[in-house]
């Protein structure tokens, strides 16, 4: 195939998608791309090809432009049918689309009158042989009026270039995200993807609790936080009609290397192919009063501290409520916590891996920030989000010794978006099922419908990634993970 061919057939391909979603909301992308490809073959044959891709565009808009014929074939299958022009018609095409061509840059000039009663005649145009002097060649009268229209659309065209050229106005749609995402939406790439739906993506980020329980939603196309429990309570409380996962992501520690041998003498970490952390065996080292300094041989980080993981804020953020999640779950002897008997009985398991931690972070990037900045010094263990630490080792923000952790149990954070509306609703389909996209969040570490991406980046930055989430436990209802959640609250004074 020729480079002339190829970038013909990139140009159509480019043209094809470009409709497609101009008319997404009127036709199916199949019957967009049927359309396109009938204007495209229609133009078979003709030596002249570089006017085609814009003249295939045009026939294939005024056909999906047109309102529905219920008693015509349909002109996608009339341009299918339409007989080849003659080869005499092709040999004027190249002078038919230079004259019109040339019709936009000088005026034409005006037409003598015709000649009353002056016999029909068929059309004619000069075309000398090799060699010999000009004749004069007889075309169908059908040949010529398909030229002229050729002609006719390419004057069209460059009369209406500054139209086509014209960037669209995009819909700008508004809303409230949790913070781990932040990236994802803040990269050029997912901006130009968006953008090329019709869309500009503006973000508050957020915990998503906060946004649950008390940010003012007014004003927002949609909220996005990382848990389904907190985008259900969100979709209750503004009756909205329908939800999205797009992605998702299992709650992991990041750790140092020097940490990790020293807990796995502890027998808390456990070096399998990839790495496990015993939610059980560290709960009893908590609630055991246990110290670093008090693990024998300890002479990695021998600190008079609790044993204890760095999370966000309970009262604002999810991953800490995933955290409690997982902890309550080990605490009622591995049953998923319902009813009040059963938090009262957790609560005062779970609540010094809180309270006994001091300041916490209202987002979960405040604590993986100062993971990937400070070292082990303040925080050897970090609950996060797998797909922060993937992303990080993407974007090359790792530093040698930091390694993840996945804990035994663990929950999937499902991220939810809820639409508020029409724009909304477009963003969460879009996510949701849109190729590029998907690959974009799994190129972020999310875990997409894009799995093999995933597994690339994971592989490509050498991190080690549990390939199927096979220990993982349920979130308790919405209603008794808020009443956990304010327990542990009342704690803090």
């Amino acid at each position: 195939m020729s480079v002339d061919n190829v970038r013909e057939e990139q140009a159509i391909r480019r043209t094809t998608d470009h409709l497609v979603e101009v008319f997404a909301d009127t036709h199916p992308a199949e019957h967009v791309e049927r359309v396109m490809q009938a204007a495209y073959r229609s133009f078979d044959g003709f030596p002249v090809r570089d006017f085609v891709p814009v003249l295939a565009e045009r026939l294939a808009r005024a056909e999906l432009s047109a309102p529905p014929q219920t008693d015509a074939p349909t002109r996608a299958s009339a341009l299918t049918e339409a007989p080849a022009l003659t080869e005499a018609s092709a040999l004027t095409e190249a002078s038919a689309l230079t004259e019109a061509s040339a019709l936009t840059q000088a005026p034409a000039p005006a037409e003598p009158p015709a000649e009353p009663d002056a016999p029909a005649e068929a059309p004619t145009v000069e075309t000398p042989a090799p060699g010999t002097p000009s004749r004069k060649l007889l075309l169908p009268v059908g040949a010529v009026a398909a030229v002229a229209v050729l002609a006719t659309v390419l004057v069209v065209v460059n009369l209406g270039q500054e139209e086509t050229t014209s960037a669209t106005p995009l819909t700008t749609v508004r809303g409230v995200i949790g913070s781990e995402k932040q990236a994802f939406f803040e990269d050029p790439q997912v901006v130009k993807a968006l953008a090329a739906h019709g869309l500009k993506v503006e973000i508050q980020p957020a915990g998503s609790r906060q946004i649950a329980t008390s940010m003012d939603l007014t004003g927002y196309d949609f909220a996005f936080p990382s848990s389904a429990p907190a985008a259900e309570h969100i979709q209750r409380s503004r009756k909205a009609g329908t939800k999205y996962t797009p992605f998702s992501s299992p709650m992991a520690i990041a750790t140092f290397q020097p940490i990790a041998d020293l807990l796995t003498k502890a027998n808390v970490v456990k070096q399998t192919p990839v790495p496990t952390f015993d939610v059980s065996r560290h709960l009893d080292l908590v609630t055991s009063g246990q110290k670093w300094d008090q693990l024998k041989g300890n002479s990695t980080y021998p600190v008079d501290k609790n044993i204890l993981i760095s999370t966000t804020d309970p009262r604002t953020s999810n991953s800490a409520a995933m955290y409690l999640a997982t902890t309550s779950y080990v605490a009622n002897g591995g049953k998923v916590v319902h009813g009040a008997a059963a938090e009262k009985a957790v609560l005062p398991l779970v609540t010094p891996l809180f309270t006994g931690q001091g300041y916490t972070d209202d987002t979960s990037e405040g604590p993986f920030e100062e993971y990937l900045t400070v070292g082990m010094g303040p925080s050897p263990l970090v609950w996060i989000y797998e797909a922060q630490f993937v992303d990080a080792a993407a974007r090359g923000q790792l530093k040698p010794g930091m390694v993840l952790l996945y804990p035994s149990p663990t929950v999937l954070s499902k991220h939810t978006l809820v639409p508020f509306g029409p724009s909304g609703d477009r963003l969460g389909r879009l996510l949701s099922t849109d190729p590029q996209l998907q690959r974009l969040a799994a190129g972020h570490g999310f875990r997409s419908g894009d799995a093999a991406r995933f597994a690339e980046v994971a592989a490509e930055h050498d991190v080690r990634v549990a390939a199927d989430l096979i220990d993982m436990v349920d979130i308790p209802s919405y209603d008794t993970l808020e009443h956990l959640l304010d327990g542990v609250a009342k704690a803090y004074g």
